[in-house]
């Protein structure tokens, strides 16, 4: 489980790809140490287990799903990806539960500057409206974000300059492929909805 609160960012200097496996070696300033082997990290929030490390470097798995289900699909040598540890019990939660459990991956729309934040529109298929409301939290790129408007076929967030500069969403441009994750309690909120939903038909039928 992470916050998304993004403190540190890696850039991918190695991709080995062989039949469905993958690896990816990342340099990053964010150290770790041995017994952290094996531990989780939010990868653009991507949650990946930390196979090795030597100094600033470091090695993640991913798996032929993961490479599916998020924009490491069109990953390449010298992107960089946001990077977070998991958080710990009595840890500080500055921005909301993220799990790592990347749900779509949207397109960016439109990126408008005013002052020194940046209004980023995404596009958000109309399914997946249910999870979404304005002023409620979303992760983009493993980042904890505010949704500032609900739009007609996506969502607008806004960045601070804070944010930009801790971050690879200053390197956002119209049509990137971000990774997506809806917040959990609302997900879970729609699913007993849904469940409940259809236990009230087949009462009233039968």
């Amino acid at each position: 489980m992470f916050n998304g609160i993004i403190k540190h960012t890696g850039k991918i200097y190695k991709i080995n790809k062989k039949n469905k496996n993958c690896y990816i070696r990342v340099s990053s300033n964010l150290k770790f140490t041995q017994k952290e082997i094996g531990s989780s990290i939010s990868c653009s929030g991507v949650c990946l287990t930390l196979e090795k490390f030597n100094g600033n470097k470091c090695t993640f798995y991913l798996s032929d799903e993961t490479i599916k289900r998020s924009n490491f699909k069109i990953l390449k040598k010298g992107n960089f990806i946001n990077l977070e540890k998991s958080i710990r019990y009595g840890d500080r939660i500055s921005g909301h539960f993220v799990q790592g459990h990347v749900d779509i991956t949207s397109t960016v729309k439109k990126i408008s500057v005013i002052g020194k934040s940046w209004f980023i529109s995404f596009y958000l298929p109309y399914k997946f409206r249910k999870l979404v409301v304005a002023k409620g939290s979303i992760s983009i790129n493993g980042v904890s974000l505010t949704i500032s408007k609900i739009l007609k076929n996506g969502i607008e967030i806004v960045v601070i300059p804070k944010t930009l500069k801790l971050t690879n969403l200053i390197y956002l441009k119209k049509k990137d492929l971000v990774n997506v994750e809806f917040d959990v309690l609302g997900k879970y909120i729609n699913s007993s909805l849904k469940k409940f939903w259809w236990k009230k038909i087949y009462d009233e039928i039968f």
